[in-house]
């Protein structure tokens, strides 16, 4: 087909319609030439040279170019591998910019920018050159129109002290719930149906935290020939186009109105969606991987090299390779991807994969390092939930407490302490309190506020809850890794048995540890974050490594026994007693007593007994028995009526020993009148008003359990 190219513009870059034809712009700082390669419908090719570049940016405008086109891109430049140049032009690469991609990667040694197939130097296989076309196992970017009916929807702004986070994955959300449309199961479509958007907003959260959905290459070289796929997507190919193979339409490019669509429905029921981003890494892998795009595009810009062996990459994440976010190109791709997502997308927030890696400019991590500079004072991105995964796999990865303001951070602090307190495992009490208590060590000082700890025990990396008190070792041979992936410290715990059985005693513990555990989680100061799936006690038979998984092992299954529908009704009760009751969401720190202190005020803590807790006890790790008195007449916050916020007593008592422990309450709050709220010994946990006490009286807490006793604001003990 002929078509008249006419200069165009260098910005923006990707492909842009403006309602007449089609302008593309693509950045390659060494690259010697590019070719746009255009795509009919039988896959029939047209190469299209440009011949216009400015500052390093390729780019020509082509007026008979409309929405629905797919298209590609040839970059010509040095194939010089030992010098970190891996041009090939016999290689159909994917524009970083794409707001839509039509298919997935199908692995093919065509793919690959070396001759793979070529045994004789297998030491030396990636300095070959292949001259086999990628094009047909390649996907195709679309070009799409923007436009789309937001019906006024705006960013919710729901407060941190507020959030509720719910972790989970588009298809396996749904992909076997009975209320969906089986052609909308596993679709953006399927989490926007009303019967999903009604069971989460009834759930409570305010949150979704999407596992991600840039578009990723589904099928990388180790999962070949073993009939698995990459089911997390922690490995992608652009980000900006949204998974097409989420989206419940066949049209090239629909996918981008489908997940608009699925954030307007949630917005409309009060629920925020935040995406979970992985711009560390990319699925291209290591020297040994395929050529898919930026490795094609320019691979010495956009990859971190060895500084003396640009031929391999550094290599942060345990993925292959590590994004080269010391330059300002690629600082611009991942700052204009996450633009597009807030402004365009309308998404409320990020979590950050490793975000470690992304402070690299060096080797150490550095919290002042460009990335954080530059989201500070973005006017759009420092306005929105910024949340880390505060480690990577280098030296000196591990940076829990460590990140700048304006970002909250995944607590594997509280993760590690609150699994070790209710297991058999010393976990000492100074530190039970510091995390129960919004982790004050890690951001008080720095200026942060409760928010900033993101709260779980449990996330899609691991164990789910209930496999957590069912499992003392992984099980994941369904991976065929020989059961080498995954962590093998999981601090769980099987209540004396591995895995399935049918002791009704260890049945009954397990419940009673996960609902423990829940309320730990929904009961501590700071951002709670539930697994999608642990509310409805969700298995995967104890394979802790899901990522290849796109099964019924990872998948919901919502046909629920009566013990997983006795704990989904806890834990609608759980967010509902924490969203009505702020003395279990502060915006602010305890005030009134350190924990090494003296002084009641906010906050107490005491032993079984009712006396104060000594300085020695904090040190203590084998003690497992703790009372905590919040004092909700003392929240030092002030609404936006200009009211002092008062909020209802509480006694926590916290029994994880194998014995049963009486509870005496403190002489400092024996005035007041107090009556239960919660057990978990009980199957429904929840027993308003099942019993009062006397300022004399003793609450007896079951083996392995918590009671949560509660005072109405400003009502005294009789006299």
């Amino acid at each position: 087909m002929g078509m008249q190219v006419w200069p165009g513009r260098p910005h923006p870059l990707g492909a842009t319609w403006d309602g007449t034809g089609t302008n593309f712009a693509l950045f390659s700082e060494n690259a010697t030439a590019v070719e746009l390669c255009l795509f009919d419908a039988d896959n029939q090719e047209t190469r299209i040279r440009f011949t216009e570049v400015d500052n390093y940016v390729w780019h020509g405008y082509l007026a008979d170019v409309k929405p629905g086109q797919r298209y590609g891109f040839r970059v010509y430049g040095p194939h010089n591998p030992r010098a970190g140049q891996r041009f090939n032009p016999n290689k159909l690469l994917i524009d970083p910019y794409a707001r839509a991609l039509d298919g997935d990667v199908e692995f093919d040694p065509a793919i690959f920018g070396y001759d793979i197939e070529a045994t004789d130097d297998l030491e030396n296989l990636d300095l070959s050159f292949s001259e086999v076309d990628s094009a047909p196992f390649m996907p195709k970017a679309v070009v799409v129109d923007p436009g789309f009916d937001w019906e006024g929807d705006r960013p919710l702004d729901t407060p941190w002290h507020r959030t509720i986070i719910y972790e989970t994955h588009v298809k396996g959300l749904t992909r076997l719930h009975p209320e969906v449309p089986e052609p909308l199961r596993g679709t953006y479509a399927g989490l926007a149906h009303p019967a999903i958007v009604e069971y989460l907003a009834q759930l409570g959260i305010t949150a979704v935290e999407l596992l991600p959905v840039h578009h990723f290459h589904a099928y990388p070289g180790h999962l070949a020939n073993t009939g698995l796929r990459n089911y997390w997507g922690y490995d992608s190919l652009n980000y900006f186009a949204p998974y097409g193979g989420y989206s419940s339409a066949g049209q090239a490019g629909a996918q981008v109105n489908e997940f608009k669509q699925m954030v307007k429905a949630l917005h409309q029921a009060g629920i925020e969606v935040i995406l979970d981003v992985v711009y560390n890494h990319t699925g291209e892998g290591s020297h040994l991987g395929p050529t898919l795009s930026l490795r094609g595009i320019d691979n010495a810009a956009y990859y971190r090299l060895v500084d003396n062996a640009p031929r391999y990459y550094m290599d942060f994440t345990g993925c292959g390779n590590s994004l080269n976010v010391r330059h300002p190109q690629i600082l611009k791709l991942i700052m204009d991807s996450l633009r597009y997502w807030v402004l365009e997308m309308h998404v409320d927030g990020f979590r950050f994969d490793l975000a470690s890696a992304l402070a690299r400019e060096l080797y150490e991590v550095d919290s002042l390092a460009a990335f954080f500079d530059i989201i500070h004072q973005d006017p759009v991105l420092s306005t929105i939930k910024l949340i880390a995964e505060p480690w990577d796999l280098g030296e000196g990865g591990y940076q829990v407490g460590n990140f700048p303001l304006l970002w909250s951070e995944w607590n594997g602090k509280y993760r590690d302490s609150m699994r070790d307190f209710w297991r058999d495992h010393d976990c000492r009490l100074g530190e039970f309190a510091f995390r129960i208590t919004g982790s004050s060590d890690l951001y008080q000082a720095n200026g942060k506020r409760p928010h900033a700890s993101i709260n779980f025990i449990t996330c899609h990396d691991g164990f789910t809850l209930r496999d957590l008190v069912s499992y003392n070792e992984k099980h994941n041979l369904a991976n065929h890794e020989n059961n080498r992936d995954g962590e093998s410290y999981n601090r769980s715990w099987n209540c004396g048995a591995e895995g399935d059985t049918d002791d009704p005693e260890i049945l009954a513990l397990r419940r009673r540890q996960q609902r423990n555990l829940l309320a730990t989680l929904f009961l501590s100061q700071g951002v709670p974050m539930i697994l999608g799936g642990d509310e409805i006690g969700r298995t995967q038979q104890g394979n802790n490594n899901t990522y290849c998984q796109d099964s019924q092992l990872s998948w919901f299954d919502w046909n629920l026994d009566p013990t997983q529908e006795d704990q989904l009704a806890f834990v609608r009760q759980l967010i509902k007693l924490r969203q009505e009751h702020p003395a279990f969401a502060r915006r602010h720190w305890f005030q009134g007593r350190a924990i090494h202190g003296s002084g009641v005020h906010d906050i107490g803590w005491y032993n079984p007994d009712g006396s104060e807790i000594s300085v020695d006890h904090w040190h203590d790790g084998a003690a497992k028995a703790i009372a905590v008195y919040l004092n909700g007449e003392e929240l030092m916050a002030v609404p936006t009526a200009g009211q002092r916020l008062v909020d209802d007593s509480f006694l926590l008592f916290f029994n994880a020993q194998a014995d049963p422990q009486e509870f005496w309450i403190p002489p400092e709050v024996k005035k007041k009148r107090w009556s239960m709220v919660l057990s978990t010994n009980e199957p429904t946990g929840f027993c308003q008003g099942k019993q009062t006490y006397t300022p004399d009286s003793a609450i007896a807490v079951a083996d392995f359990s918590l009671v949560v006793l509660s005072s109405p604001r400003g009502k005294s003990a009789a006299p």
